[in-house]
């Protein structure tokens, strides 16, 4: 069964996931922009950069003409790519778009469409995203009837799960397909030796913590918060550094509220993959502070990968699912400083059990995830004989 994937540029999240899809069946990923270093740096990394793994290799790919008057995948119709139509005809049983908020993807969901080829989806979105009353309005009207027009939807969580349920869609059409990234990588390089020569290069002692927020430096990720809150932890006597891997236009307010409050603060700037296992393998605990502006937090999955555990405010769409049962970790709800401070001196002083970690990570993997696309192609290979897939020679 032949399958299609159409997704808005080549994402270091995805590149794993579409390249074990492609091992167990005919694939090929079509990517509606290309981005620039320049890009990257605009969508908030702070540093212009490629990636320093190619994420385009081990599997079929095509990059589609995108003719949009101002190329990107930030806004609407940043990805406009009417040949999808044409790469699609005649060549595959099934077309799987990673969301919903591109004219490329609309553009691929109607050319299979009027091709008789049935359409899966995957995206993260969630209810508690912020949106005003008038969107929602919108939305509980007219979502029941939109999302239907996707034969399968692939639910990576929880919350994204719910979000399914709230606006009606068929259950017998949802399958389960989780937030992934490539463990077996990250945890091959988070090594003793990793995080001995990193804690010895910013000057943190053996016996001394360190708690590690990675991301953009960016208001709705509110890393401030991790520093308050380490400071609140080193006022009850444990030595707690702060780890910062990441850039953005928040570093110098980050860099003085440390200096402020006396904690020790490590910022890497900007990490390109291959350098990331060391952040993590240095560090004792990952705390991801975010709003509900923060889909998932992939960088969560990361962290169980190297065998960290981690500390999440409620808001972020991975809680539920990587720190409902505290196994790995501990949730707290967004914003209260001091109880993500609790949370992280209950995890250092009494952190999960490796085993622990390892069985939350492994069901959070590449393999788990691309066992829902393939159930999710066997369902629709068992509907195909449905008027609603008639083919179009």
């Amino acid at each position: 069964m032949p399958l299609a994937i159409l997704t808005s540029h080549p994402i270091q999240y995805f590149a794993p996931l579409f390249r074990e899809i492609a091992r167990r069946v005919e694939t090929t990923v079509f990517f509606a922009h290309k981005a620039t270093p320049v890009q990257q740096a605009a969508a908030g990394f702070g540093k212009a950069f490629d990636w320093d793994i190619d994420l385009t290799t081990g599997y079929s790919c095509e990059f589609l003409r995108n003719v949009a008057r101002e190329p990107g995948s930030h806004h609407f119709v940043g990805c406009d790519t009417p040949e999808i139509g044409q790469k699609l005809s005649g060549r595959f049983d099934a077309l799987l778009v990673t969301g919903w908020n591109l004219k490329s993807y609309w553009q691929g969901v109607w050319a299979a469409k009027s091709r008789g080829i049935p359409v899966m989806v995957r995206g993260d979105s969630h209810l508690d995203t912020p949106r005003g009353l008038a969107k929602r309005l919108v939305k509980g009207v007219t979502y029941p009837a939109v999302l239907r027009l996707f034969d399968a939807a692939l639910c990576v969580g929880q919350r994204n799960n719910a979000y399914y349920q709230h606006y009606r869609y068929p259950a017998e059409r949802l399958f389960h397909s989780p937030h992934c990234v490539d463990t077996e990588r990250f945890a091959a390089g988070a090594t003793s030796e990793a995080r001995a020569a990193l804690r010895a290069r910013l000057g943190i002692g053996p016996d001394e913590k360190a708690v590690l927020f990675t991301g953009k430096l960016v208001p709705f990720k509110q890393p401030l918060d991790v520093v308050a809150a380490a400071a609140l932890v080193r006022s009850q006597g444990l030595l707690l550094h702060v780890i910062v891997a990441g850039s953005g236009p928040l570093e110098q307010e980050l860099r003085s509220g440390a200096s402020a409050m006396n904690v020790p603060l490590h910022v890497l700037g900007f990490q390109n993959q291959t350098h990331m296992p060391a952040a993590y393998a240095a560090a004792d605990v990952l705390a991801l502070s975010s709003s509900s502006r923060e889909t998932w937090g992939l960088v969560c999955n990361e962290a169980l990968a190297c065998g960290r555990p981690i500390v999440v405010s409620d808001s972020c769409g991975c809680a539920p699912d990587l720190t409902g049962d505290c196994t790995a970790g501990r949730a707290f709800p967004v914003g209260d400083v001091a109880a993500l401070s609790r949370a992280l001196t209950e995890v250092l002083c009494s952190p999960p059990r490796p085993d622990a970690i390892a069985a939350k990570s492994a069901a959070y993997s590449v393999c788990a995830a691309a066992d829902g696309v393939q159930k999710a192609l066997a369902y629709l290979l068992a509907e195909q004989d449905s008027p609603r897939f008639e083919r179009v020679s």
